[in-house]
């Protein structure tokens, strides 16, 4: 082997030039010091892995159901305060913890679904959160109803001969600093709005899943796990810092240099003279990271036999987010689209076939923040995410919105025992 070895770099030093030839020798003659610290961080990357996924099995996994009542008279106000019981920092305190144990935060999925028109609502968690999220979604909304329920994606697997399908995941087109348009916007946190005059911004995302037809599914997916301070500052290895609340900082530091005034004289001071729309970014800048902030990714799935899949949801999927833009503040885009704009951009549909696969794949594993499906997440706070997750009013009229017809009600206290 070692004269196999030699022989084969004798014959790359012949025959390349010589800037290579000095390049490869460089390589050769430094190896023993590049190669173990190369070693290490391959090796360093594949433990952690392997710890991690040796916690994750571990972990018992559940699918609840939520069940809507006919009426609900809770603003989203009742989710964002639901949504505060998942901000769940623990289990990776210490370096041993996370190293070692290979424990991470926990991270939930909040998932809207229609299958043939039938809408749903789910929350995908560790059954050691169930007690934590039926309590306080009881506390929230007192008449729904809570159901483990059987994985809907089970049995689904990509087939490019039977089934057609089309996904995507969604981003921010701003920096995180910047807020979304939420229901606070829409006005629906005022208690004295009557039914009628209400504007929900989930109802076009509910009226979209409603559409479905025979044999076609939609499937929305929301992972969030609690946003930490977890970047290294620059320059400084183990110092960390809020990125979220930095940005916010320096944003808010830019939008009060653009206000301010150019000197001719270097000496002179200039103050800031913010314009009526500057003024009003920078509060909703402050406002948004005063809150409590999930990192979070959000991907949707459209599929279909494929005999009735219909290419015209493309459109429909990637613009049911349009009414948390704001043209002032930030909005959201699409991004991993599972198709091509040109045929010869894909020979045979080899790379397409691969990335719906994957999209589907990662979709079923609710894999966003750690890999094998790792996307890069951006943070929002409690009132934007509960602006496009939560329990709808009768605002929403969607047919096939799958509602319980009766009330709960408590057996009356005269009861003979």
């Amino acid at each position: 082997r070692s004269f196999m070895l030699n022989n084969f770099l004798s014959f790359i030093s012949n025959n390349l030039p010589d800037l290579e030839k000095t390049v490869l020798n460089t390589l050769i003659s430094t190896a023993p010091i590049w190669l173990p610290i190369l070693l290490i961080i391959i090796g360093w990357k594949l433990w952690v892995r392997y710890v991690r996924a040796l916690f994750w099995s571990k972990q018992k996994r559940i699918l609840l159901e939520i069940k809507l009542p006919k009426e609900i008279t809770k603003s989203p106000l009742a989710m964002e305060t639901f949504l505060i019981g998942l901000h769940q920092t623990g289990r990776e305190g210490t370096w041993y913890a996370k190293f070692w144990e290979g424990k991470t935060r926990p991270w939930f999925s909040l998932e809207m679904i229609s299958i043939e028109g039938v809408v749903r609502f789910f929350i995908w968690t560790e059954a050691a959160f169930k007690n934590i999220i039926e309590a306080q979604l009881y506390a929230q909304y007192p008449t729904v109803e809570i159901y483990e329920a059987s994985d809907y994606t089970e049995g689904i697997f990509f087939d490019k001969d039977k089934i057609s399908l089309m996904g995507t995941n969604f981003a921010f087109t701003k920096p995180d600093a910047y807020p979304i348009k939420t229901y606070v916007d829409y006005g629906l946190d005022k208690a004295d709005t009557k039914e009628e005059f209400k504007v929900d911004p989930i109802t076009p995302i509910i009226e979209f899943l409603g559409s479905m037809g025979k044999s076609e599914q939609a499937w929305i997916q929301i992972l969030i796990r609690a946003h930490k301070k977890e970047q290294p500052k620059k320059g400084k290895l183990f110092e960390k810092t809020d990125a979220w609340q930095d940005e916010a900082k320096e944003e808010i530091e830019e939008i009060r240099k653009e206000a301010t005034p150019k000197q001719e004289d270097p000496k002179a001071i200039a103050f800031p003279n913010p314009t009526k729309g500057q003024i009003e970014k920078i509060a909703a800048i402050e406002r948004n990271v005063s809150k409590l902030g999930f990192d979070c990714g959000i991907r949707i799935i459209y599929l279909a036999e494929k005999d009735k899949f219909n290419k015209g949801m493309g459109a429909a999927m990637t613009g049911i987010t349009r009414q948390f833009h704001s043209n002032n503040l930030n909005s959201f885009k699409p991004y991993g689209i599972t198709f091509f704009d040109y045929p010869w951009y894909d020979y045979k549909d080899i790379r397409i076939n691969k990335k719906k696969r994957r999209m589907l794949n990662a979709y079923k594993l609710r894999s966003y923040f750690y890999p094998p499906y790792q996307r890069k997440w951006f943070v929002i706070n409690t009132e934007g995410l509960a602006s496009i997750f939560h329990l709808p009013g009768s605002v929403a009229q969607t047919p096939t919105f799958a509602r319980i017809v009766s009330k709960k009600a408590e057996p009356p206290s005269n009861l003979p025992v």
